[in-house]
């Protein structure tokens, strides 16, 4: 196994061009555990840690750009109030020496199904939430709803490397839960994200672990933007319909593949997809209520 350590990111997509089949690294968190255990031996580790532009993030046109090398910990202490979801996420990754070297930029790179980063930038789809890749051809940016291909499967060309991704700043509630033997420093058996877009009247969501991909559940979004739109709830923020709350369970259920494992059945996936969806609606609507109503906004409950 050779080792590349480019200095620029001019020099590492030089180095991606000529090895298509080397592995970037940065953090290490995920790469170094299949090293470990063999499950992979590439031909080529390419360094990222030199490139120091991957760790800056920075508003850009009412979007955050945030660069694929800053760390989780960063993101909970710099961006945790602008990207409360995602912040939420990062929270349950490891401990806090992996937060500290570990990346989104990782996550999406091994595009793990069980990854806990991509059902909170899945929920933020509707915001325009998408990957930002170069390559000496140039740069695409690949909406995250089209992200994710297969299982640990990217759209990522094989001379691509992540650069960024782009997050929207929240502009509602947003909330997470993870299912696992602790609430951290473990695999999960199952995640969900949810985020509300008051703005839009639409709900966004992700998941994680129950399917071959991180998953949207396109039904229950649209099944509970259009009931808090018919119901005027979006003006009124009166409380849930406790029918609405149970169906919307049913239909991110119904919107999971999941598998029977080591660390979980098929059955039980989906059941704890069900309540987390619940409670976690419960709980971003319940931060909706509670929050100042905009000015043009009207209150009646």
């Amino acid at each position: 196994m050779e080792f590349l350590r480019p200095a620029t990111w001019a020099e590492a997509l030089a180095a991606k061009a000529e090895h298509p089949d080397a592995l970037p690294i940065a953090g290490g968190t995920d790469v170094m555990v299949e090293l470990n255990f063999d499950v992979k031996r590439p031909p080529f580790l390419l360094d990222l840690t030199r490139v120091t532009e991957l760790a800056d993030w920075a508003p850009d046109g009412g979007m955050l750009r945030v660069g694929a090398g800053v760390t989780y910990s960063r993101l909970i202490s710099e961006l945790g109030d602008q990207l409360p979801g995602l912040a939420m996420a990062s929270r349950t990754v490891g401990s806090p020496q992996i937060r500290n070297r570990g990346t989104v930029g990782g996550n999406l790179g091994s595009a793990s199904p069980a990854g806990d980063a991509h059902p909170p930038l899945l929920a933020d789809s509707e915001a325009g939430a998408v990957v930002e890749a170069h390559s000496v051809r140039g740069t695409r940016f690949i909406p995250i709803s089209e992200f994710y291909v297969g299982v640990k499967r990217s759209a990522l060309e094989p001379d691509e490397l992540i650069a960024a991704y782009w997050l929207r700043p929240a502009a509602g509630p947003q909330q997470f839960s993870k299912i696992g033997t602790r609430n951290a420093m473990v695999i999960s058996v199952t995640a969900f994200a949810i985020a509300l877009h008051p703005a839009s009247r639409r709900v966004g969501t992700g998941f994680g672990s129950a399917a071959p991909t991180p998953r949207r559940a396109t039904e229950a979004e649209q099944f509970l933007s259009d009931e808090l739109t018919a119901s005027g709830r979006w003006e009124s923020r009166a409380e849930l319909d406790p029918a609405a709350v149970a169906q919307f369970g049913e239909l991110v259920a119904a919107a999971a593949s999941p598998i029977d494992d080591v660390r979980g059945t098929a059955s039980y996936r989906r059941h704890a997809l069900s309540v987390m969806a619940k409670r976690t609606l419960v709980w971003s609507w319940s931060d909706f209520r509670n929050a100042r109503p905009a000015p043009n906004s009207r209150r009646t409950a």
